[in-house]
Parts: C-alpha cells; structure tokens; sequence
C-alpha cells in the first residue's frame, strides 16, 4: 500500500455483509465524472457511499471514478444502482458503474493481445462494457476508422492500441456504445495494472 500513498486512500471500514456470505475483492469503474468542472464527485464522499452500503475495505484510486472494496456477491449485484441513487441525490448526476471482480481483472490482464505482440503500454487501454456485445454488432464495427489505431473485442472489454494517444482518436466510447448498443468506459493501462494490484 505504501507505494500509493499520494493516490490511493484507504477507508478501513467493516463490510456490513460479512455475516451473510463470503467476501471477493471487486472494482467499481464510473464513467465521465472530474472532468474539468462537469460532474463533479469528491473520492471521500464516494468511499463513504460503499461503505455505508456494506462494502469493506474501500479504497479509492486517482480522481477518476475507480473504487475497491470487499462485499458479497449479493451485495455487489445491487451496488450499481444503489451508488447511483446516492450520486444523484447528493451531487445531481448519475454516472454509469460498471464492476469487476479481481479475477475478471486479472483476466483482463493477462489476456491483453497487444502486449502479447510487444507493443508499448504506454499506447494501450482498455473500455470496459457493461454487457456482452453480439457478433452481429461486433461485426459492423469498422477495424479502419481511425488509423494507425487498432482494436479487439473480448467479452466484455475492447483493447485498445492508440500510437497518438487517446485525444486523436476516432475510437471513442460514443462510437463503440453506439454501434454495440452498450455503455463503457475506458481506462489506460497502467490504470488497469495498479487497480488490479489494488485487489
């Protein structure tokens, strides 16, 4: 824990759950808050909305949306829309959660086909998806849209190789959630990697 000491922060607080069933370490990944002035969302004020859930051991990762914690996988079913709810009624929006567990993650992971093809990670990131795209939909997604930038869908997660860096790039979270008819949202690589280190 000591190695994040100037991003992470820790909110020792006990799952109320833990009597009811076995706890798994997960992520929250919201989308689209911090963003200059738009949608704002203090971590604290999050940590504590997981944790007044029943969610143990929260820790909230950069300003961008990206929480662990412990809780029961009744729990973690309900969370989304329960975090919402409380994001709405204190803060007057309602940004997109999407969970994973810490072995979904390591997934993710390890089964990065761009690193396996040596590529720099400086240049990869990740959309997570709420929901399994179809083949059909997969299909009609254009591999040239933005060029030199390439892309691969697995499950729920769509790799990303963007050589100029995200800002340059066609391959927004509109475009695929459009034509996937889905919701992401999209963390760089080295995110990924100390969330996962985070579980």
């Amino acid at each position: 824990m000591v190695r994040f000491l100037f991003v992470a922060k820790l909110y020792l607080m006990p799952a109320q759950q833990a009597s009811s069933g076995t706890l798994f370490r997960y992520v929250a990944l919201l989308r689209g808050i911090n963003l200059g002035s738009k949608n704002k969302l203090p971590m604290k004020e999050l940590a504590e909305f997981f944790a007044e859930a029943g969610c143990g051991n929260v820790v909230t990762y950069i300003q961008s949306g990206n929480i662990v914690f412990s809780a029961t996988t009744r729990l973690a079913a309900q969370l989304p829309e329960l975090i919402i709810t409380e994001i709405g009624n204190h803060f007057g929006h309602r940004p997109p959660i999407i969970l994973r567990t810490a072995k979904q993650l390591a997934d993710v992971i390890s089964n990065n086909p761009f690193l396996q093809l040596g590529a720099s990670e400086e240049t990869l990131h990740v959309l997570f998806l709420a929901d399994s795209p179809g083949a059909r939909e997969i299909a009609n997604l254009d591999p040239n849209r933005s060029p030199p930038d390439t892309f691969t869908v697995s499950g729920q997660e769509i790799y990303l190789r963007l050589p100029n860096g995200v800002a340059k790039s066609k391959l927004t979270n509109d475009y695929f959630d459009g034509m996937l008819r889905t919701i992401s949202t999209g963390r760089n690589w080295r995110t990924v990697k100390k969330l996962f280190e985070l579980t």
